[in-house]
């Protein structure tokens, strides 16, 4: 097998995953703000929530398709580039994605259509439930997709039985070592992008003086969740790097650029990390704090880059960087939340100036912190698929390097031109903005059927109009 191809069937499904992930993570908690403003509206019946949940379900129904697009350019890959891995690990991945389809897929397939036309043709009682049942499809298929990751980066219930992965023991599998932290972590980051989308539109709106009382509503909402959830992600991160280091200790010490495990680790702010003389260049770090993070100890050591053989090891400056973009992303998003929360309490939250204009810049925070964190998550697992168990160079299909090639370049433009019209689409509606008045309790479905007498009324009413 050509060595070449490998690279190109990675560098393929890093393309197509990482246009995949950014919609998914923003429609996960799109579709849970889309359901707490009808049930808001339910419960005060102020339009003013119907307008904004209207306005977000066309945003939410462009993202969802582009996800699901893009979703399904994955599946075909196992096939295509990856077969040895679905044959390997196929037994596990495979049930675990079925689930999804089966738990999250059908239950958002099933009442989408409700959600995204049901606003004249079901009752609201009925709408917003589907609206609320579609964020909770949303959250199952996290879930599931997480569990199958997560199997994948700490491997549990199974057995292997001639080369092939068994599974043993389900719930071992789906609730593996890593899960729960993966799972709250991402699950965190979805909701986080989204507020941060919802409060950075909101911003645009009010210093343009456009949908005043619907930009105000939108900046108290997302910058509600922003100041809970960002310190929040803080301590779940905290917890999800210590559980990388009792599993993947090797993906620790490449996030730390750490070579000397019998040393006590610096938390390194910048270096160029480099594994041929293993060391790094332009240090600049903090002595002993970074043992302090991962051992709650100033002299606490754990494994470094050189306790594991070369061929064991991740790429370092890769990990090295997009950890700290990720981080940095991170700490940006608590000086949003802490800040415009202590504007909130002072009553200046809504004042034009310097903070309400960076606002309006600090969408793209949190799809890049998602990004960041999905490379230091898969590419610090190198050298392995699964990690313990099979080696990407031995999951890839017997493919030569043309045909990867020219589906690359494929996808490169297919992608370009489909996703940039999805994204010019969104923005085109963000620049319409929230319109239309709220139907009423009955409006659009009859309590009993109408007579003939009745309907000749009412389309005589509608042609005078």
């Amino acid at each position: 097998m050509d060595v070449d191809a490998i690279f190109l069937a990675r560098i393929q499904f890093a393309f197509t995953v990482m246009f995949h992930i950014i919609f998914p993570s923003f429609t996960i908690g799109l579709a849970a703000f889309i359901a707490t403003l009808l049930v808001r509206w339910r419960m005060s019946g102020n339009d003013k929530f119907h307008r904004l949940a209207r306005y977000w379900t066309k945003i939410f129904a462009v993202s969802f398709a582009m996800g699901v697009v893009s979703g399904i350019v994955l599946s075909y890959q196992f096939g295509t580039n990856w077969s040895r891995f679905s044959e390997v690990a196929g037994n596990v991945v495979g049930p675990l994605i079925g689930y999804e389809v089966l738990t999250a897929f059908f239950l958002e397939a099933t009442f989408l259509g409700v959600m995204l036309f049901g606003w004249t043709r079901v009752s609201p009682t009925l709408h917003v439930t589907a609206a609320v049942l579609v964020a909770i499809g949303t959250s199952l298929s996290a879930f599931w997709i997480l569990s199958a990751n997560s199997w994948m980066q700490t491997p549990t219930g199974y057995e292997i039985k001639d080369g092939i992965v068994h599974p043993t023991n389900w719930i071992a599998a789906i609730f593996n070592p890593s899960f729960p932290y993966r799972f709250a972590h991402m699950f965190t980051a979805a909701y986080l992008t989204t507020s941060l989308v919802v409060l950075s539109v909101g911003a645009r709106y009010l210093a343009a003086g456009r949908f005043v009382e619907e930009a105000k509503t939108m900046m108290r909402m997302g910058l509600g969740m922003v100041a809970i959830l960002a310190p929040l992600q803080l301590f779940i991160g905290d917890a999800h790097g210590l559980n990388t280091a009792e599993h993947q200790p090797a993906k620790v010490a490449a996030m730390e650029a750490h070579w000397d495990g019998s040393k006590p680790a610096s938390l390194v702010l910048f270096a160029w990390p480099d594994q041929t003389q293993e060391k790094n260049h332009f240090e600049i770090s903090i002595p002993g704090l970074a043992s302090l993070i991962i051992r709650h100890d100033l002299e606490g050591t754990f494994k470094g880059l050189k306790d594991f053989k070369p061929d064991e090891r991740p790429p370092v400056v890769p990990v090295f960087f997009a950890f700290r973009i990720m981080v940095g992303c991170g700490l940006l998003m608590i000086a949003i939340g802490l800040y415009g929360a202590w504007q909130w309490w002072r009553g200046r939250l809504f004042d034009k100036g310097w903070y309400l204009t960076g606002l309006t810049y600090a969408w793209p925070l949190g799809f890049i912190a998602i990004l960041a964190g999905w490379w230091v998550t898969e590419t610090g697992r190198q050298p392995y698929l699964v990690y313990g168990i099979l080696r990407t160079a031995d999951a890839v299909s017997n493919v030569s390097f043309w045909p990867v090639l020219t589906s690359l370049i494929m996808f490169v433009v297919v992608y370009t031109v489909v996703f940039s019209m999805g994204i010019l689409l969104i923005n085109k509606l963000i620049e319409k903005g929230p319109e239309g008045r709220a139907v009423q309790p009955g409006e659009g479905v009859p309590s009993r059927p109408l007579s003939a007498a009745e309907e000749g009324a009412r389309d005589a009413i509608g042609g005078a109009k």
